[in-house]
């Protein structure tokens, strides 16, 4: 079923963004390029004061900003970080980002920080554990929480469930958002051997609030979600297939690794529109 009237947990569709990176700071000030939106790391502007909330004002002088995290650890055992919570919520008085996203994975134990992105078990005990910390996370927050699934390298002998049945189940019984990203649905399945359709099919369309797209490392046995790179035709095909499914929803086109030039970084963000329109026009 499409989804091109159906609202998002009542968020709005921003059409096509990109991440806004040091590099191109300068230039995005000045130009003021046509997207239609930016996503800063949160993790980024956690500070009282200075250069890197200066440079967040003169983004949303012009732009509405969206903050994406890295260090939530939603999936971890240590307790929640209220004060880390604090500060988001802080920015999110700054941004006036209408949702928040992070990662559906855990980030280390205690006082170590991998400061890596690690899968989780697909349980039921974990599903539980899981939507019990979004919802303390959401509440505080006071915007929706969009989790996003991670790419991964190892699965876990202990799963009862596939990843998307898993990613469905969390956000359901948390009553939070989805961060769609396809190029992680397209690595994972790589590297993995599922059938990345079928997590596409699976998830629940009217919770899809953002999706990413990114290019990636292949070597050979195995692929990396560098996030380097043009998205590749394979990842456009499932952008394709989601968007016919879900209906329009704000997409941002991800460079961290081996940034290029602004002017490519756009080329790839007006490819994502033309697919988007092509693909809402075939909806069915």
């Amino acid at each position: 079923m499409t989804a091109p009237d159906r609202m998002r947990l009542g968020l709005p569709d921003l059409g096509i963004g990109v991440g806004l990176r040091l590099p191109h700071y300068e230039e995005i000030f000045e130009t003021r390029p046509k997207v239609g939106w930016l996503e800063i790391i949160s993790e980024n502007f956690l500070v009282p004061g200075g250069v890197p909330l200066a440079n967040l004002d003169r983004a949303l002088a012009h732009y509405p900003v969206i903050q994406h995290g890295v260090s939530l650890s939603i999936g971890g055992t240590t307790p929640l970080d209220f004060d880390f919570l604090k500060s988001l919520r802080a920015l999110l008085r700054r941004t006036k980002s209408p949702w928040v996203s992070d990662h559906l994975c855990w980030t280390g134990v205690a006082t170590l920080n991998t400061h890596d992105l690690l899968p989780l078990p697909y349980t039921t005990d974990v599903v539980r554990h899981v939507a019990a910390r979004a919802r303390i996370v959401q509440d505080t927050l006071e915007v929706p929480l969009a989790l996003e699934n991670v790419s991964s390298y190892l699965t876990y002998t202990s799963s009862e469930m596939t990843e998307w049945d898993f990613f469905r189940a969390v956000v359901e019984e948390a009553n939070c958002a989805v961060l769609l990203d396809v190029n992680n649905i397209y690595v994972s399945s790589q590297n993995h051997g599922f059938d990345p359709n079928a997590y596409v099919d699976a998830i629940p369309a009217e919770r899809v609030v953002q999706i990413h797209l990114a290019g990636h490392t292949n070597y050979g046995d195995y692929i990396i979600d560098t996030h380097s790179g043009p998205v590749i035709d394979p990842v456009w095909d499932l952008y394709r297939r989601a968007i016919r499914r879900i209906g329009p929803v704000s997409t941002l086109i991800e460079w961290d690794e081996d940034i290029p030039p602004l002017a490519t970084l756009l080329a790839e963000a007006e490819r994502a529109r033309i697919v988007r329109e092509e693909a809402l026009s075939h909806a069915k």
